[in-house]
């Protein structure tokens, strides 16, 4: 009986060993599995945060970008407000200047109408001065433009003697021609300039050459004015003596006398104005 106990207890006690191997392996097992899914998860968690370590230095830069990026719209904003006003005043400006660049070649061409018109009347004036003179000796009389004025230098063998202030008859046969032209130029007035050579003036009644050669110019206005009827508003004489000579070393073609032929300065007014008037300068 007793040898039954003890043979029973023994394999209840050998039952109950078995049972406890089987439960620890299968808790190993699960300890295990647990074990590699904490570690799975462990190593996920791991790349989560460096994931979202990399998109936290990400957004923060992208924060700054876009910080950045609205100073810089605003400045931008800012700046095309300046340039809209810069460009407001530089097209004022440019309006204006051309408005004054319109008016500046409006008076140039206004002038320049009057200059031709006036060089137009001087070419007419030559013309007709040259007809009347042309069979005079070339080196004798001499009609020229300068500075848009007309000049009739005439020698002073064709008109007075060495030293005298009388007009000799011949000389009336150039001027009787020269009044011709002048009578039918209403518009114009000249000036009779008297010139002699540097040799000093010793005789007579005169003083020097200022008195001679002034003197021969009023006996040519006097001739002009009582002989030819030449109104003498129209003309002035003048004594240039030797100071205003043509050759340095031909004294003969220093000693002439000169007419200077000038549009009235009131004259030479109305052209501009006349021309300011014309449709073909106002287009």
């Amino acid at each position: 009986m007793k040898k039954i106990v003890l043979g029973t207890l023994g394999a209840a006690i050998l039952l109950s060993s078995c049972v406890s191997q089987k439960k620890y392996a299968e808790l190993e097992a699960k300890h295990m599995e647990t074990q590699d899914l904490l570690n799975s998860a462990t190593v996920k968690l791991n790349d989560c945060l460096e994931e979202k370590a990399a998109a936290t230095s990400k957004m923060d830069a992208l924060a700054e970008q876009n910080a950045f990026l609205k100073a810089n719209n605003q400045e931008l904003i800012n700046n095309m407000g300046d340039l809209t006003t810069l460009t407001a005043k530089g097209a004022e400006n440019l309006e204006k200047s051309l408005e004054s660049l319109q008016e500046k070649d409006l008076t140039i061409r206004r002038l320049q109408d009057a200059v031709t018109r006036r060089d137009s009347v001087n070419l007419s004036l030559v013309q007709s001065l040259k007809g009347v003179l042309g069979n005079l000796d070339d080196e004798d009389i001499e009609v020229s433009v300068e500075k848009g004025v007309v000049f009739v230098s005439i020698s002073d063998k064709l008109l007075f003697r060495s030293g005298s202030y009388n007009v000799t008859a011949a000389a009336k046969n150039v001027l009787s021609k020269v009044a011709k032209v002048v009578n039918n130029k209403p518009d114009f007035e000249f000036m009779v300039e008297g010139h002699t050579d540097d040799v000093p003036y010793r005789k007579g009644v005169l003083v020097d050459n200022w008195d001679l050669s002034a003197k021969r110019a009023t006996s040519i206005v006097r001739i002009l004015q009582n002989d030819y009827g030449v109104d003498p508003k129209r003309m002035t004489a003048a004594g240039r003596a030797e100071f205003v000579p043509v050759s340095a070393t031909d004294k003969s073609k220093n000693r002439r006398t000169r007419i200077v032929v000038l549009p009235k300065i009131d004259q030479f007014y109305s052209m501009i104005e006349d021309g300011m008037k014309d449709p073909a300068i106002n287009k």
